[in-house]
């Protein structure tokens, strides 16, 4: 019998080797025994082998039937990863953020690992058997992958910039509220990666979001040895990189074009918003997930009770967002009885998953019914005028993409805190500016953007269908009314209308989608948008690590 030597799997299994190197060296953090190593070293190297054992035929094909995505695509890809190799760069200058040894294999454990991945060959020949059966591709775990490979792609691409940052920015060294836009990172780090849950500032505005959003951290920390805080750390990036996802699945399904979807869900990843949320630990990243995840079950025409689970899941996190599932199902569904009987069943559900959330997390914060405690809200309401109006749309459609010079600041903790928008008790307001040639360029590219995707809303709207362009427009407005009166630094929220404003632009450029030179702007524009927006993340770790010592 003669054996010949499968050369695109040699290949796959020479290439996936970075890949199985980082992860392994993440988890041997958590798994330090010899044969865990070992084990873990077969196991991810043989399935990292055959993804790319498949992916470089989905290539093949690719470069042959479309040459033109193919390069295009190809230059995305590059330049998201050399944007995570700067980022790691960048971390390196700041050895109290960040140690690159956290991603590299213990010297006692390399032998182990390089004996795994040998065994690994052969066990992926074996396993490629499995892989090319018309029973495997029959399976809906393959027709999936196979359905929505560049959408994946993307989002593992987002989620390892993500857990980059959720590395960084997470540390229990950043020991109090308030450090990054408002955000009370050090609060829910604690109600999601230690056991202490509760709720210090006792509030009633996040009835059970523990129920919502802790169990999921607690499954991830099966995988790390039980260790919560570094599972809540794979969840904050998780929940970002699947926010990607679904903005790729929305404008894919709505328009027909994967590279324009991945363009859009690009534009979308490396927003300003989508960066922060996407990798600090706060209740608005779920949030902004969520509300994807509510869009994409109104576009699949999915049964009422996932509308009903998915609306539970935005009102348990925060109450306010149970008003954008209401916009969003009234403005698609157009059938009012409909409405009613959702709003019906969610709302009788409210108090008993309340009552539940407190019976799992004991004194985790108050009733829904302890109405006092929203006094607690009253520093976070301001008075509207024409000049907090003026910053809150910049903040809106400006800022939570392109990312200007942040506003820094010393009050009342020893950390210098990084705004983008800042209104005091006392009447005044500040907003971040673009002080730069480079943000002045990208920032004017963006509005030219947005006033041709305006444009072509108005031209065609009344040839399309506007039932979700109508609803982006609403939950944005809403979301405008709404911070006009609350919100110190109004770009902490900036997850509740993110999604809206690139999904309703996708819709509005949807007659340009298959435009080559369009693409190649959208490409470009990304590109300049990952330039600009590293800068921000650069400051980020410059003024914050100044106080840890």
């Amino acid at each position: 019998m003669t054996f010949v030597l499968n050369k695109r799997l040699l290949l796959a299994w020479f290439l996936s080797l970075p890949i199985s190197y980082v992860l392994i060296g993440f988890l041997d953090y958590f798994y330090q025994s010899l044969y865990e190593i070992l084990f873990l070293a077969i196991l991810l190297h043989a399935l990292t082998s055959l993804f790319v054992y498949y992916l470089i035929g989905r290539i093949k094909n690719y470069l042959k039937l479309k040459p033109t995505e193919s390069w295009i695509t190809t230059f995305l890809f590059l330049a998201l990863i050399i944007f995570l190799l700067y980022l790691t760069k960048t971390a390196n200058r700041f050895s109290l953020l960040f140690d690159p040894a956290f991603y590299q294999i213990q010297s006692n454990s390399l032998i182990w690992f390089a004996l795994g991945i040998i065994i690994a060959f052969p066990c992926s020949v074996w396993l490629l058997s499995f892989a090319h059966s018309k029973e495997f591709h029959k399976t809906r775990f393959f027709t999936f992958i196979d359905k929505n490979l560049s959408g994946i792609l993307l989002s593992l691409a987002f989620f390892a910039i993500y857990f980059l940052l959720s590395n960084i920015f997470n540390q229990p060294l950043f020991n109090f509220d308030d450090i990054f836009f408002d955000t009370d990172a050090k609060l829910y780090r604690a109600r999601f990666g230690t056991e202490n849950y509760e709720d210090v500032y006792w509030r009633t505005v996040h009835p059970f979001i523990l129920i919502v959003v802790r169990p999921w951290a607690n499954i991830i920390s099966l995988f790390l040895k039980g260790n919560l805080l570094y599972a809540s750390f794979v969840l904050i990036a998780l929940t970002g990189a699947l926010a990607v996802f679904l903005v790729w699945y929305f404008v894919k399904e709505t328009t027909g074009n994967s590279l324009y979807a991945l363009l859009i869900a690009s534009l979308f990843g490396a927003s300003t918003s989508q960066l922060v949320f996407g990798s600090i630990i706060e209740s608005y990243g779920f949030l902004g997930t969520v509300a994807l995840i509510f869009i994409v079950l109104l576009l699949k025409n999915a049964p009422p009770w996932t509308l009903v689970i998915t609306g539970l899941a935005a009102f348990g996190i925060t109450i306010s967002n149970i008003a954008q599932t209401v916009i969003a199902h009234f403005m698609v569904k157009r059938d009012f009885w409909q409405l009613v009987k959702y709003g019906l069943i969610v709302g009788s559900l409210i108090i008993p998953l309340n009552l539940l959330n407190n019976f799992i997390y004991p004194d985790a914060h108050p009733y829904l019914w302890d109405v006092s405690t929203l006094q607690y809200e009253e520093k976070n309401v301001f008075s509207p005028t024409p000049q907090r109006a003026y910053y809150l749309a910049r903040v809106m459609v400006l800022n939570s993409v392109v990312a200007p010079y942040p506003i820094l600041y010393k009050e009342d903790i020893p950390f210098i805190k990084i705004w983008m928008f800042l209104a005091t008790t006392k009447g005044v307001l500040r907003v971040a500016e673009y002080k730069d040639v480079l943000s002045s360029f990208v920032v004017y590219a963006w509005a030219g953007l947005m006033l041709l995707g305006g444009t072509l809303f108005l031209k065609n709207i009344k040839k399309q269908d506007n039932r979700f362009l109508f609803a982006f427009i609403l939950i944005t407005l809403f979301s405008f009314a709404l911070h006009l009166r609350y919100g110190r630094d109004v770009f902490l929220y900036s997850s509740n209308w993110m999604y809206a404003l690139i999904l309703f632009l996708a819709l509005a450029w949807k007659e340009l989608a298959n435009k080559l030179w369009f693409q190649i702007t959208l490409l470009a524009f990304v590109v300049m948008l990952l330039i600009n927006n590293s800068k921000l993340i650069e400051i980020m770790m410059t003024v914050s690590v100044l106080h840890i010592k």
